[in-house]
C-alpha cells in the first residue's frame, strides 16, 4: 500500500458537517483563538498538560509559534490540527481539534484530541466535529485507525465517544502527564470501515 496519500498537504482542505466547518489554523486567527483560549482558561485547565515555568500558552508569539509548527507538520503529513468554526457567516472560531503524531507504513494511525468553546457545551456540537473528521481521517487521509485517550472522569468527552458508539480497548494506566499528573486513560479506537452509531437531534 503506499506510505501516504499525495494530496493530503493542501493547507486549503476544509471538512464541513451540518453546523460546522473544520480548517487548519491560520496566522490571522490568532487574536481570536487567543481570546477564546483566554476565556477557558479554567473550563481547560484539568485536561491539559501543564506550563512550564513562564510559559504562556495564550500569548501572541507561543500561539504564532503553535499555528507555524502545526502548518508545518501538515504539510509534513505529521499531523493535522483543525480550527473548529460555526457556519454562521462570519464563522465564528469555537474549538480545536487534532489527528497527532500520525504514523504511517504498517501502523497508519493518528491520536485524536480535542475541545470546544464551554458556551458551546451541550449542543452536540463536539459529537459532530467529532463524527466529521473520521471522514476526513480515513477517506481522505487513508488511515487505519484512530485513537482517543480519554480521563475516566472527563464525563463530557466520555459522552462524546458513547454517543458515536466508539470502541473502548481498556485503561491505559498513568498514561499521560495531564495537570501536574500522571492519569489514567479510557482507551477508544475506530479503524477505516468500522461503522459509527447514526445521528442523533442534539
Amino acid at each position: 500500500m503506499p506510505d501516504r496519500p499525495t494530496d493530503v498537504t493542501k493547507l486549503s482542505v476544509r471538512v464541513e458537517t451540518p453546523h460546522l466547518v473544520m480548517r487548519a489554523p491560520l496566522v490571522t486567527d490568532v487574536p481570536e483563538l487567543r481570546l477564546l483560549m483566554r476565556k477557558n482558561v479554567e473550563h481547560l485547565r484539568p485536561v491539559s498538560p501543564l506550563a512550564r515555568p513562564g510559559e504562556d500558552s495564550t500569548s501572541l508569539t507561543e500561539l504564532s509559534n503553535v499555528i507555524a509548527r502545526q502548518r508545518r507538520e501538515w504539510r509534513q503529513d505529521r499531523g493535522y490540527s483543525l480550527v473548529i468554526t460555526m457556519k454562521h457567516p462570519d464563522r465564528p472560531i469555537i474549538g480545536r481539534l487534532a489527528l497527532n503524531n500520525v504514523v504511517r507504513g504498517v501502523f497508519q494511525n493518528a491520536y485524536l484530541g480535542y475541545w470546544i468553546d464551554s458556551s458551546h457545551q451541550g449542543r452536540g456540537l463536539m459529537t459532530e466535529a467529532v463524527r466529521g473528521i473520521f471522514g476526513f481521517a480515513f477517506a481522505t487521509l487513508k488511515l487505519h485507525r484512530v485513537q482517543i485517550a480519554i480521563m475516566p472522569h472527563n464525563v463530557k468527552s466520555l459522552r462524546v465517544v458513547e454517543r458515536l458508539g466508539i470502541r473502548r480497548e481498556g485503561t491505559a494506566l498513568g498514561y499521560l502527564a495531564i495537570a501536574g499528573a500522571w492519569e489514567d486513560h479510557e482507551i477508544f479506537a475506530v479503524t477505516a470501515g468500522e461503522t459509527l452509531a447514526p445521528a442523533t437531534e442534539a
